[in-house]
């Protein structure tokens, strides 16, 4: 029986910025939507819209940061573009997951030691009258972004937001290495790198 993960995969050429040559990208299938936000023109939230459906959550719970002099800078999701950066020096998960250049994935973030100030930012005004009220992270995968060179130019977030653990699926290895591949060709999305 055909899972649709393993068995079928497909080929993309992509832009090698580094010289200027195009590479061909193998990727499963599922990932495929991948290849048509990796181009010029792109934006992070296109970007960050088709990263949410192949991972099944909202795009609010997709986090791209930009490594630069020291510290993370978001590009999405935009509303946390202007409040602050993340030092590589500090405690925060992304910071853990440059430093390290591993990826990690928390299925009790709740639980885990973390500051929670980009949790508690609430996006600009909504159509609805009601107050928005972020639910907290209960799940989340942190992948750093590398280059060819293993140089980490930045962190990709997917979490999972609740009010509790329980509603809150699990993400699964075969995520973590998923995002993984993300992470992978994201180092020279325009995307990333003009945001």
């Amino acid at each position: 029986m055909f899972d649709g993960k393993t068995e079928l995969r497909a080929t993309f050429m992509t832009q090698n910025n580094d010289h200027g040559m195009m590479e061909e990208i193998s990727l499963p299938e599922h990932l495929l939507p991948l290849g048509s936000v990796l181009g010029q023109g792109v934006s992070a939230l296109d970007l960050c819209m088709v990263l949410a459906k192949i991972f099944r959550v909202q795009y609010t719970e997709v986090a791209l940061m930009r490594l630069q002099q020291g510290s993370l800078h978001f590009v999405f999701p935009e509303y946390l573009r202007t409040s602050g950066a993340i030092p590589l020096s500090g405690k925060a998960v992304a910071a853990h997951t440059a430093l390290s250049k591993k990826a990690e994935i928390f299925n009790n973030f709740a639980r885990v030691k973390h500051a929670s100030i980009f949790e508690t930012i609430k996006p600009a005004a909504t159509d609805s009258d009601e107050p928005a009220h972020p639910s907290p992270i209960q799940k989340l995968m942190s992948v750093p972004i590398m280059d060819r060179d293993s140089v980490v130019v930045g962190v990709i977030q997917i979490s999972r937001k609740a009010l509790d653990a329980k509603f809150a699926q699990d993400f699964s290895r075969e995520d973590l290495h998923d995002l993984e591949l993300v992470a992978g060709l994201l180092a020279t999305a325009p995307a990333l790198l003009a945001n």
